[in-house]
């Protein structure tokens, strides 16, 4: 199964979403949104990036 994109409203009212794994584990999760607008746009920037996205180590 392929990994997914939830979104939903966190305790704040504040609309957020997860990244889940094929497997059902939480992989990420994004901030809070002040509309669902936002968020959607914000897992669309995450779709397009991620895909390449450089693996950085952080001391």
């Amino acid at each position: 199964m392929a990994g997914k994109f939830e979104l939903y409203r966190g305790p704040s009212g504040q609309y957020r979403f997860r990244l889940k794994a094929g497997n059902g584990e939480i992989i990420a999760t994004s901030e809070g949104y002040s509309s669902k607008s936002a968020a959607l746009n914000g897992i669309e920037s995450v779709q397009r990036n991620a895909p390449g996205a450089e693996v950085v180590e952080v001391d």
